[in-house]
């Protein structure tokens, strides 16, 4: 599995774990989400990713949008 495809099954993961706790728990956990869908708008202009930069170090291969 490449670099890009996990940042974005996280990142889709991640929104869908602050949409269920901002129902069950907090509607505060929606800044959650809105802070993963702002890293993946930098992301697309920029190609700063925080976690493609962790996956790299740990020998996942990269894709054609975190090389």
């Amino acid at each position: 599995m490449s670099i890009d495809r996990i940042v974005l099954a996280f990142a889709g993961a991640m929104v869908m774990l602050s949409i269920v706790l901002s129902i069950y728990v907090s509607p505060y956990w929606l800044i959650l989400g809105g802070f993963v869908g702002l890293n993946l708008f930098q992301s697309a202009f920029t190609g700063f990713c925080p976690l493609a930069m962790i996956l790299r170090k740990f020998g996942c291969n990269p894709g054609a949008a975190f090389s």
